[in-house]
């Protein structure tokens, strides 16, 4: 639903050992376990070329990439159409601090 890079990033930035999509079939998910198990880390060898890809460019983080997992939430329900007012409702927090 949503690219693969941009929550992989996120997941192993916040510690996760390995990232595998749904997609993944199943001998994938048994090598990611026994390396994560091992004591190592696992990517998809798509992830990982797009990572090291991303590392090549440097500075040229995109800025939402900056913004802490609950700012981009919001983010994504704005980009979604959901006005202020649903998006406070609906991950309680007031109208001024999704303003925000």
């Amino acid at each position: 639903m949503h690219p693969e890079e941009q929550y992989a990033r996120r997941a192993l930035k916040s510690g996760a050992a390995g990232y595998l999509t749904k997609e993944s079939v199943p001998e994938e998910l048994k090598e990611a376990v026994r390396r994560v198990r091992a004591g190592g880390r696992y990517v998809s060898a798509t992830l990982a070329e797009k990572l090291a890809f991303d590392l090549r460019r440097g500075a040229d983080t995109p800025v939402h990439e900056l913004l802490s997992d609950r700012e981009f939430q919001v983010l994504r329900m704005i980009a979604s159409g959901r006005t202020v007012k649903q998006i406070a409702d609906e991950i309680a927090l007031s109208v001024k601090t999704v303003s925000t």
